[in-house]
């Protein structure tokens, strides 16, 4: 049986967006049943042409740091945990080291003629994306110690020993850290959102599982009678920031599909504004002082989700019949909770306010994953019409 040989002609509109060249390397993938034309780009070769270099570089001088400051301090063995032990600078210059390589590399992608995340990102959101991503790799590295000094209780380590498992970690963070600087997209900023949000009201949960938290509301995780409220408080505040920099994203990217579109605006007006209401929780918690203003910003947030919930089928260009099913359905559910909590008494404070949350921060997080697929859709629709124009 012969292979077939078939030729793609690229517009001239997308070659020039893309800074294609004809030695440019492209690679054809089959995505959901769709032919996708992707740049030859290489997350296989995202550690060439010395990029490598800045990993191992910067985690062989800090961890010689650490071990001339450990020589000079004459400590001679270190506690694998508790203070002043291994696993302390494991996490501080971990996420020093990583949080600078994230900030620089990604500062350098923005140069890049194939990036388009980077590119579009105003630099108000810039903090906001880098102190997220750090939070993550300090969670991930605070889990891990916490883990190895459960598994190895009592260790400790001479100073050469530890300065290289310092070593060792630190090349991994920040060959991580350098690998998502490079390929971080809306995507990728979605799963950081969902990451943040969750690690830090389950984070709340167990600081306060003493205190019967579940007992009061979800609200109580940022009082004062909360154990570290202001770590409940500081996650809506952030996860606020994070969702109004993927939105601002999201938007610019899909203004230059459909530039004239008022319906957007409106749209992008109320994701910004719920957003914004969602920080003013963390803003405002349910103290005695500020009761009043949590309980006003926590109702308008229910109003701009419903407000959401209903436009979205005016809003929102080319929806699908099932993502409007599903929006009919999450605010249905929203309704029947509300009923079976205040009219019927059947929902106690908590597992309302937990059911409610988890269904329209889940509907949110949909409805900005079909907006990032609407971006890609909208080109073919704008591709498809030029096409037609010429031909007729």
């Amino acid at each position: 049986m012969t292979k077939k040989e078939f030729h793609l002609k690229i517009p001239a509109e997308f070659s020039d967006q893309l800074h294609l060249k004809e030695d440019t390397p492209v690679k054809l993938v089959v995505k959901r049943d769709r032919l996708v034309v992707q740049l030859n780009e290489p997350r296989q070769q995202l550690f060439q042409n010395r990029v490598l270099l800045w990993p191992v570089l910067t985690a062989l001088v800090v961890s010689l740091g650490f071990y001339i400051f450990l020589r000079l301090q004459s400590i001679h063995t270190v506690k694998l945990v508790g203070n002043y032990s291994l696993a302390t600078m494991i996490i501080l210059l971990g996420v020093s080291m990583g949080t600078l390589l994230f900030a620089g590399f990604f500062i350098r992608d923005r140069k890049n003629p194939h990036t388009h995340f980077s590119q579009n990102i105003y630099w108000r959101n810039f903090p906001v994306i880098v102190l997220s991503f750090a939070l993550i790799l300090g969670l991930v590295l605070t889990g891990s110690m916490w883990l190895l000094g459960v598994l190895f209780k009592g260790a400790s380590f001479g100073r050469v020993t530890a300065s290289l498992i310092l070593f060792a970690f630190g090349v991994v963070t920040n060959s991580v850290m350098i690998y998502f600087a490079l390929v971080v997209d809306a995507g990728v900023l979605s799963t950081v959102l969902i990451l943040v949000i969750i690690s830090g009201v389950v984070i709340a949960m167990a600081v306060n599982n003493q205190k019967y938290w579940w007992q009061h509301n979800l609200s109580f995780l940022g009082t004062n009678g909360a154990a570290s409220g202001w770590q409940f408080n500081a996650t809506l505040i952030f996860s606020a920031l994070l969702m109004i920099a993927l939105i601002d994203y999201l938007f610019v990217r899909l203004h230059e599909v459909f530039p004239k579109s008022r319906q957007l605006l409106v749209l992008r007006t109320l994701l910004t504004l719920t957003a914004l209401d969602l920080g003013m929780v963390g803003v405002f918690p349910n103290n005695a002082n500020s009761h009043e203003l949590h309980d006003q910003v926590a109702v308008l947030l229910v109003y701009f989700i419903i407000a959401l919930i209903v436009g979205v089928r005016w809003l929102l260009p080319d929806i699908t019949k099932d993502f409007l099913y599903l929006s009919d359905g999450v605010g249905v559910a929203l309704v029947v909770a509300a009923l079976l909590f205040q009219v019927f008494g059947y929902f106690s404070l908590t597992a309302f306010e937990m059911m409610a949350f988890v269904l329209a921060f889940g509907w949110l997080l949909m409805l900005l994953d079909r907006i990032e697929a609407l971006i890609d859709v909208g080109t073919e629709g704008v591709l498809e019409r030029e096409n037609n124009e010429k031909n007729g």
